[in-house]
């Protein structure tokens, strides 16, 4: 399988700042790669510099060529921040950018494959927020593109419009689109990533398959139960656990498991108020390796800190947006 993005010791420097620190991956033909990171990470600039629509140190290559040279009806790209027209309609959107090509899609299909045919009248500001996102996804789709790129491609949709965003990309990976996506949702890229980079401050830190990094890093299951146990209830539960402020970790149990953990906290004479199963995920490996857990915002936080209550963060490198804005 032929690499369709090669990138070898790339380089970004913003005045002081070192926005991207010496990254190399590669990403095949027909994979989905996924980076992921929370913001300030610097997987915009990243972007920008595989696509050569920033300057950067080392190496990049795009079908083999300098990303400057490529035809660019071969690649689409979805910005994080991307405001067309509020008082264009989805079907004038998509014909707008499909006049930008000499070869481009059928409207109708494309609005179709994104779940719009019914709303294609609707004026952008009157779609939901999920639509609004999907018709942005569709004016990077009416090239059909061999390579899209998509950054943080469901960012601010609600739970039902980021899992029809999914399904539309799984569906164009199963066609032999090949996809690189930057996101924040760990969930998200242990679903649709063949691959996965892991980008803190502006390095990568690992890239494997989800589940090679989960088993490599991830640690173990647990079982977290609110408690008033007295400690030496750990002796008897034949499990690796630790007591701590009336919670109870009990570590590398099976579901099957959980039963077992009841009764013996029953036959000593403890009761529980909540308990809860966890398997590790790539959130866990994103903590192993960096020491930072990332909000639902994307906002990084340092192990041990809490976020602030209006959605605050720990500043962490270069923030994506604030030195280059979005770029089509």
């Amino acid at each position: 399988m032929a690499d369709t993005v090669v990138a070898e010791d790339v380089r970004r420097v913003y005045g002081d700042t070192v926005a991207v620190d010496g990254v190399s991956l590669s990403v095949g033909e027909g994979e989905v790669f996924a980076l992921i990171g929370p913001n300030g990470a610097g997987k915009t600039t990243l972007v920008r510099a595989l696509l050569g629509t920033t300057d950067a140190e080392g190496t990049v290559r795009v079908f083999g060529q300098d990303p400057r040279d490529v035809d660019r009806a071969r690649i689409g790209l979805l910005p994080q921040s991307f405001d067309p027209p509020a008082r264009l309609t989805a079907r004038e959107l998509v014909e707008y950018y499909g006049g930008l090509y000499d070869d481009s899609r059928p409207v109708e299909d494309v609005l179709a494959d994104v779940g719009l045919a019914d709303d294609a009248d609707t004026w952008y500001e009157n779609l939901s927020g999920g639509q609004q996102r999907r018709t942005c996804l569709a004016t990077t789709l009416v090239n059909d593109p061999d390579l899209l790129v998509l950054d943080e491609p469901t960012t601010g949709i609600d739970p039902a419009g980021r899992r029809a965003v999914w399904r539309l990309i799984e569906d164009l990976a199963a066609g032999g689109t090949t996809v690189f996506l930057t996101t924040h949702y760990m969930a998200e890229a242990e679903r649709l990533a063949d691959r996965v980079g892991l980008l803190a401050d502006g390095r990568l830190v690992a890239c494997d398959s989800p589940a090679s990094l989960i088993e490599t890093h991830g640690g173990d299951s647990r079982l977290v139960v609110e408690t008033d146990a007295d400690p030496s209830v750990t002796n008897a539960l034949g499990y690796p656990a630790k007591m701590a402020d009336g919670q109870l970790t009990v570590y590398d149990v099976p579901p099957e498991a959980i039963g077992d953990i009841v009764s013996t906290l029953e036959s000593q004479g403890a009761t529980y108020d909540a308990l809860n199963w966890t398997e590790p995920d790539l959130e866990n490996v994103y903590l192993d390796l960096t020491g930072q857990a990332v909000t639902a915002s994307g906002d990084p936080v340092t192990a041990g800190e809490t976020p602030l209550a209006d959605g605050g963060r720990v500043q962490n490198g270069a923030d994506d947006d604030t030195h280059q804005g979005a770029q089509r």
